[in-house]
């Protein structure tokens, strides 16, 4: 019967012209309590990752390793966390506005180089410069959201540089 109404209203015929991501977002709503949980859940999981791979970076041989993929995986985890309060469609539409693409677009390098370091090109020292540049990419990205901090920053900076 929901067919049938979805038919004679046109809304058949609209919903052939969204595209994967409007569903996908459409399908995905959740409860500001939800999402809260869901925020807390995945920061947390998040957080846990990369101390353990902290941890793990004292152990012989594959501590090394483990680092890198625990503390690879918490970031994903931490900035996916950030999806759940404001949705994955407007968090996407905000990591490449224009103040925070080139951040955006050097945390995800280097989220892919460091692990492409470690498992594939097995350069260890690789590996833990993109770690190094996670870290300040991911401070970077953060700031953005943070109004004039980042202008702040720099202004700083060019004054201890002179």
């Amino acid at each position: 019967m929901d067919k049938l109404k979805s038919v004679l209203s046109g809304e058949e015929a609209r919903s052939h012209d969204r595209t994967i991501l409007e569903t996908v977002n459409e399908a995905s709503t959740l409860g500001w309590g939800n999402r809260v949980k869901g925020f807390i859940a995945c920061f947390v999981v998040g957080g846990a990752c990369t101390v353990l791979g902290v941890c793990m970076l004292f152990l012989p041989k594959i501590g090394l390793t483990l680092f890198i993929v625990f503390y690879t995986f918490g970031n994903i985890c931490a900035l996916c966390s950030t999806m759940f309060l404001m949705g994955p469609m407007k968090q996407l539409k905000r990591m490449c506005d224009k103040t925070r693409a080139l951040a955006t677009t050097i945390m995800l390098t280097c989220l892919v180089l460091t692990l492409c370091a470690a498992f594939w090109w097995k350069n260890f020292g690789l590996a833990l410069l993109f770690c190094i540049l996670q870290v300040l990419s991911f401070a970077w990205y953060s700031l953005s959201y943070i109004p004039c901090v980042r202008e702040a920053i720099l202004k700083l900076v060019s004054v201890f540089l002179k």
